[in-house]
């Protein structure tokens, strides 16, 4: 890749949308399930599972299931995703409407 290509990858990563969520993680070993919401759900798997590995996650609950079972017990799912027409406010107070149906409706622990 010329330099000339890199800057026009660069650029176009820059200016893509990011999507916002709500997302699930589950334990296949127990069955507990855990929701968020995110503004950008393709960079929150990365970071959750990177908090996750060095023990440091703050939802308590989650880091003692991933310690006690391991990464390969987790898997992540995208739930639902919020139109891009809605402005940041809008956004806002729909991601935590959706959380919590979403919690209500997988009878699941919320993450923050």
């Amino acid at each position: 890749m010329d330099s000339h290509e890199k800057k026009a990858a660069i650029a176009a990563y820059k200016e893509r949308k990011s999507i916002s969520g709500i997302y699930a993680v589950i334990c296949n070993a127990t069955g507990e399930v855990w929701v968020g919401a995110s503004r950008n759900l393709e960079s929150q798997q990365n970071g959750l599972w990177f908090t996750l590995r060095l023990g440091h996650h703050i939802h308590k609950p989650l880091q003692a299931a991933f310690s006690e079972h391991g990464a390969a017990a987790f898997r992540y799912e995208e739930l639902d995703r919020i139109p891009d027409d809605y402005s940041d406010m809008a956004r806002k107070d729909e991601l935590k409407r959706r959380k919590a149906l979403w919690q209500a409706r997988l009878q699941a622990d919320g993450l923050l």
